[in-house]
This record gives C-alpha cells, structure tokens and sequence, in this order.
C-alpha cells in the first residue's frame, strides 16, 4: 500500500508540475494561453492536497502543537495524552465526513460541469469524502495502536 500511495502522489506532483509548465510557457513565452488548462489541472491538485493529507495521517506526521507534553513525565501519560488527541480527532474527523458525505451526495445528484471542459466536477468533490474515510480509518488504528500499548503495559 505504500508503494502505490508513492506511486500515485509522484504521478500526480509530476502531472501538476507539467501542467503549471506548459501554462507559463505558452501563456508567457509563447503569449499563447491555452484555454481550460487551470481547469484540467485543478483536478490532480485537488487530489494531490486530499491524498497528501491521508498520507500524513498514515504516517502519522501531521502537524501538532502538543504544548502539553512539555509538562508531562512518563510514557504512560504521553500515551494517554495521545489517545485524548486521537478521540478528538476521530470525533470532529467523522463529524466532517458526514457533511463531506453529504456534500458528495448532493454533487452527484446535480452532476455540475467545469465551464471550458465540460468535466464533471464530482471526481474532484469526491475526493473529500475518500480522504476523511482514509484519514479516520488510519486515526482509528493509531488510536487503536495506542490503546493497545496501554494495555499492554508498555507505556509506562
């Protein structure tokens, strides 16, 4: 799985690279703009921003501000402090992945199109209710994980 989370992110920088290249080019060099390049590259960017999030949940690098380890001794009190984290996430994670749900209910109902390209704009929106999935199924795990190393003993 992570080789193909690697594979996939690489296409997807590469294609969004590739695009923002030829637009400078043709737009700027050329005074050539090509009509509905923005559009055809909004939709690896938006996949690119969702599966980049979903790998840094898998990973479990996000960003945090954990100004509270500073005060706390023991391993046993990090984990605890993590699995309070990992419940916070998982309760506003599942909260958004219901108005995601919604959200992508509602744009396959209306199926809209880009203006210039005619593309449906539901494979972008449906990227938001793939990626909370993925990210809330990997909080589970690590909290899962953490959990686990309570119980176990190994956080002491």
């Amino acid at each position: 799985m992570e080789k193909l989370t690697q594979y996939v992110l690489t296409a997807l920088i590469c294609s969004v690279a590739l695009g923002q290249f030829v637009q400078v080019i043709t737009r700027y060099v050329l005074q050539v703009p090509l009509m509905g390049l923005e559009e055809s590259i909004m939709f690896p960017t938006i996949w690119l921003y969702i599966l980049g999030a979903v790998n840094a949940s898998r990973e479990n690098t996000h960003i945090r501000a954990n100004v509270l380890e500073i005060f706390l001794k023991t391993e046993r009190q990090h984990t605890i402090l993590a699995i309070v984290g990992e419940l916070i996430s998982l309760a506003i994670g599942l909260w958004l992945l219901t108005w995601a749900w919604e959200f992508t209910t509602y744009s396959w109902r209306v199926w809209k199109e880009s203006p210039t390209l005619y593309i449906p704009t539901f494979w972008a929106d449906v990227a938001l209710v793939v990626g909370l999935a993925l990210m809330m199924a990997y909080t589970a795990s690590h909290l899962l994980a953490h959990v686990r190393s309570l119980k176990s003993g190994s956080a002491q």
